[in-house]
């Protein structure tokens, strides 16, 4: 399955039912992962979560905080991996980086399923601080009328550790849920999305800070590898 090639008919929907609780696993036996603000992820309907991206294990501890089951999109290369099957009975969603109308266009009939979609919209594991938020997840709010909860990832990565780095057992991590980010009516196409973009990077910055001050837990910084 690649990512130019995959559907909605793909996604295993069964996938976050067993894959949800490895992840609880992960953060909570494995990881010491403290969750803040659950209540703000809803209970039910369509949703999606856009987190910052610092490490690599942020999408197994992510996809563990979150209440309930999720879909995330994930770089194609861990789909190749050899390990790749198991994010396909995850039921996550592959994406190629260079095109990912396909990946998009899967996340959208999830949402329209009321299944909750997660994505990290910098696009690739770096400092974390949200410079460079990309379309895909305003894209998705205008077309699907999902809310957007902001997440903070902190502590998967220290400073001058690598994208690659992987906590040690029992490592303290944070996941910090936000308050959704409210979108106004906006028109559908460029300009629209564009608005949505400015509101959703303006949003998840100054989530990103309160979870900083809230955790105790800076950023790592770039280290200057990008994956």
């Amino acid at each position: 399955m690649t990512p130019r090639e995959v559907t909605a008919s793909d996604i295993r929907r069964w996938g976050p039912v067993w894959s949800r609780r490895v992840g609880w696993f992960l953060d909570h036996v494995w990881w010491d992962t403290r969750v803040w603000g659950a209540e703000h992820v809803p209970a039910e309907g369509p949703v999606i979560v856009a987190s910052n991206h610092i490490g690599v294990v942020d999408g197994p501890v992510l996809h563990g905080a979150i209440p309930r089951g999720s879909h995330i999109i994930v770089k194609q290369e861990f789909f190749e991996s050899r390990l790749g099957f198991l994010m396909d009975w995850a039921g996550q969603i592959p994406v190629d980086r260079s095109a990912g109308r396909a990946a998009l266009v899967v996340a959208l009939e999830l949402l329209k399923e009321g299944r909750l979609v997660g994505i990290f919209p910098e696009g690739s594991r770096g400092a974390g601080s949200l410079q460079a938020v990309k379309a895909g997840v305003a894209w998705l709010a205008l077309n699907s009328g999902a809310p957007v909860v902001p997440a903070a990832c902190l502590g998967t990565r220290p400073k001058g550790a690598s994208v690659g780095y992987v906590p040690k057992p029992r490592a303290k991590l944070h996941v910090v849920f936000g308050e959704p980010i409210a979108l106004p009516d906006l028109p559908k196409g460029r300009v629209g999305t564009q608005e949505a973009i400015r509101l959703v990077s303006e949003g998840m910055s100054r989530h990103l800070e309160d979870a900083v001050a809230l955790t105790g837990v800076a950023l790592p910084g770039d280290a200057g590898t990008r994956a």
